[in-house]
């Protein structure tokens, strides 16, 4: 695939996707375990939300593999490549945990039809328990992961420019 536009090459315009899609699916996972007026408001939103995330970091890095066959390599350049692909697996398991607390909350939750086929309420709060834990993990680990990657990213463009800020 071609990942130029205009002459241009696309990483640096789709870092803009992912950099805003996954905060605001990380907030929305964590106001969707936290606040229940969310829950119901949002609904399959967060999880659809998250998926498009995911699916706007794999294509930004894939344009980063692109554009980093084709610039000359520096020990920052090498830096960003070598964690970028990292955000991936954070921003699947963030998806992963949407997808998991929407269908908990959606038919497994307090008063929901399928609630009673949990055999006791300490076996549904200890499933709630877990994941809250699995939504603040994911969505820490996906905001920071976005976060040190864009720095290294940020370093390797601009220190040769500006010099290191560093």
């Amino acid at each position: 695939m071609n990942w130029v536009i205009a002459g241009l090459p696309l990483h640096p315009l789709l870092v803009h996707a992912s950099v805003i899609l996954i905060p605001l699916a990380a907030l929305c996972t964590i106001l969707t375990l936290v606040w229940p007026t969310a829950r119901r408001r949002l609904g399959i939103v967060t999880p659809l939300l998250a998926f498009v995330a995911l699916g706007a970091t794999i294509l930004t890095v894939e344009a980063g593999e692109a554009l980093a066959e084709v610039i000359t390599p520096t020990a920052l350049s090498g830096a960003h490549v070598a964690i970028g692909g990292s955000v991936r697996f954070w921003i699947f398991g963030l998806f992963l945990v949407a997808a998991a607390q929407w269908v908990w909350f959606r038919y497994f939750g307090p008063g929901q039809k399928y609630a009673a086929r949990i055999a006791t309420p300490a076996t549904r709060t200890v499933l709630t328990v877990v994941l809250a834990v699995a939504v603040a993990v994911s969505a820490v680990g996906s905001v920071v992961s976005v976060v040190i990657v864009g720095d290294t990213g940020a370093q390797a463009v601009w220190a040769p420019v500006i010099g290191s800020t560093k």
